[in-house]
Parts: C-alpha cells; sequence; structure tokens
C-alpha cells in the first residue's frame, strides 16, 4: 500500500473510479492523502500518475503514462540557472501566448507542464531525453530557434518491430 499526500485530491476524488479502472488499483483517501492498493507494479505506475496529476497534468496526459508506457520526469529550474528573476526563465520556457510549449510539444511528442520553478515533462522513453536537453538549453539562455533547429536535427528514428515486444 503505497501513500501519496496530494494538493490536487479534488481532481483525484472526481475522476477515482476511471483512475482505479485504468490502473488497476483501488484508491483511497483521508484528507489530503491518497493510498494505492494493488500489485507492486501497478502501485509504482499508479503513483507516477498520481504525482503528474499533482503537478498539474491533465487527467488525460497523466493516464497515458499507464496506457503508452510513458515515462514522467520532473526538472528544477534551479538547477540549470544561476539567474535570480526566474520569472523571465519560466516566461522564455512558455514563450509569447504559449508557443516555445507548443512548438517543443510538436518537435519532442512529450507533454510540458509548469510547476513554481519547475518544469514536468510526460513522453515516451525514446523522445523524454531530447525533451529534457531542450527545455534544460532554453533555460540556460539559448535561443528558441536554435533550440528548434537542434530538435529537428536530432528526431528520434523509429526503429522497425521484430516482434519481440509483448
Amino acid at each position: 500500500m503505497k501513500k501519496i499526500i496530494s494538493d490536487k485530491i479534488i481532481r483525484i476524488v472526481r475522476n477515482k473510479k476511471k483512475l482505479e479502472k485504468v490502473l488497476n488499483l483501488k484508491i483511497t483517501n483521508r484528507g489530503k492523502e491518497v493510498y494505492l492498493q494493488g500489485e507492486a507494479t501497478d502501485e509504482y505506475i499508479g503513483e507516477k500518475v498520481i504525482d503528474a496529476i499533482n503537478f498539474g497534468f491533465p487527467i488525460s496526459y497523466a493516464i497515458e503514462i499507464k496506457e503508452r508506457d510513458l515515462t514522467f520526469e520532473i526538472l528544477n529550474i534551479k538547477e540549470y540557472t544561476r539567474r535570480k528573476d526566474l520569472a523571465s526563465v519560466r516566461a522564455r520556457i512558455i514563450g509569447k501566448e504559449g508557443k516555445t510549449l507548443q512548438t517543443l510539444h510538436k518537435l519532442t511528442k512529450c507533454y510540458f507542464e509548469l510547476k513554481d520553478n519547475e518544469v514536468g515533462i510526460i513522453g515516451n522513453p525514446e523522445y523524454i531525453e531530447n525533451a529534457q536537453n531542450a527545455a534544460i538549453s532554453i533555460i540556460q539562455g539559448s535561443k528558441q530557434t536554435n533550440v528548434y533547429s537542434f530538435l529537428e536535427k536530432h528526431q528520434v528514428q523509429h526503429v522497425e518491430d521484430l516482434g519481440l515486444k509483448e
């Protein structure tokens, strides 16, 4: 049984039945504490999904962690810059009218979300490294166009399925 403290408890309670069905877990809550009960692997994936929901991702994106075998990573902005005005760093990541985040999403096939001084990324393990590198480059002050051209040049090539994966 896993215990997670959640600030977004209302979103979890509203979607409890859907989450239980998709994650194959029994979900209970007491105050801000969420308890996950099931098999160990399901609990681990459930914890990642609940963490993504707490971070601010929509439920549909968070559930894709289970359905499509995606990973969820968090980058702390303070680890990659010495600047004191973190608001301008966050603004660089968001871009004018959110265009930088949209472009990063299209080029990396990953979902991005900002919360306080952290960047959350949900994506396929093959694409997540490029997404992290792109976010770190923008945090460190690289021009957005340079980051976009880097991503276009370093697109992940799909590997032909040899029938080994179930």
